[in-house]
């Protein structure tokens, strides 16, 4: 579903989320950190794993995450965070961006 999601959102052409990801890219230390919370997974799925999206992004923003902040070459907080999930049997789908100043 990850691969399936950074395609449709365009991060990568149709068919090509395989080598997008390919050499660490979705780490931390990547440059395009996804599920920095561990996943659904890892951070639990009760069935609602878009609030944990949402609340994974804030505090990534706000820099209270510890050591699986994302930070980009500077040492910098992100500016930018999206959260993206897809329910039911593919049927739908939510995205938000989030920001600060």
């Amino acid at each position: 579903m990850t691969l399936v999601t950074l395609e449709d959102l365009g991060f990568c052409p149709k068919g090509e989320g395989g080598p997008f990801v390919e050499m660490g890219r979705l780490t931390i230390d990547g440059d395009l950190p996804v599920n920095t919370d561990g996943g659904g997974l890892a951070a639990c799925h009760p069935g609602m794993r878009g609030l944990f999206l949402l609340v994974e992004a804030v505090r990534q923003l706000r820099g209270e995450v510890g050591d699986r902040q994302v930070r980009n070459a500077a040492g910098r907080l992100p500016r930018l965070a999206v959260a993206s999930g897809t329910g039911g049997w593919f049927c739908s789908s939510g995205t938000v961006v989030l920001g600060r100043d």
